[in-house]
């Protein structure tokens, strides 16, 4: 049995080390703009929503480096996964090295992002 939600998702928290360059990479990615900047330099670099009434991307600077594999992750849907990991190259990604994952009808690609962020393309397997 479901009540009332206890609130809604509205921002998605990256903790990183340089968010100006995370939010524009990502800006990239979701083909939206930086919404917002706070703090001079930015302490915090706000994603514009890429869905209507959507959750907003945000990336947030932190001392520590990263230090272990994310716990949570994007998976980002392409057409063509070879298009989408040269882009996502010239950006400043990664292709972790690693074959293709093929289970239960789903195909992804491991990648990291700028500063070692894994995260996922999703495909239809050709």
């Amino acid at each position: 049995m479901q009540g009332s939600p206890i609130g809604q998702l509205g921002w998605i928290q990256t903790d990183c080390h340089d968010p100006e360059r995370l939010g524009l990479f990502w800006g990239a990615v979701f083909g939206v703009e930086v919404e917002d900047r706070i703090g001079d330099p930015p302490q915090y670099v706000n994603l514009a929503s890429a869905t209507l009434n959507g959750p907003r991307v945000c990336f947030q600077r932190v001392p520590e480096p990263k230090a272990a594999k994310n716990r949570l992750h994007f998976d980002v849907a392409v057409d063509d996964v070879d298009a989408a990991t040269a882009r996502i190259q010239d950006l400043g990604g990664r292709r972790v090295p690693h074959d293709d994952y093929h289970e239960s009808g789903y195909s992804w690609r491991l990648m990291e992002d700028p500063e070692g962020n894994e995260f996922c393309l999703i495909y239809e397997r050709k």
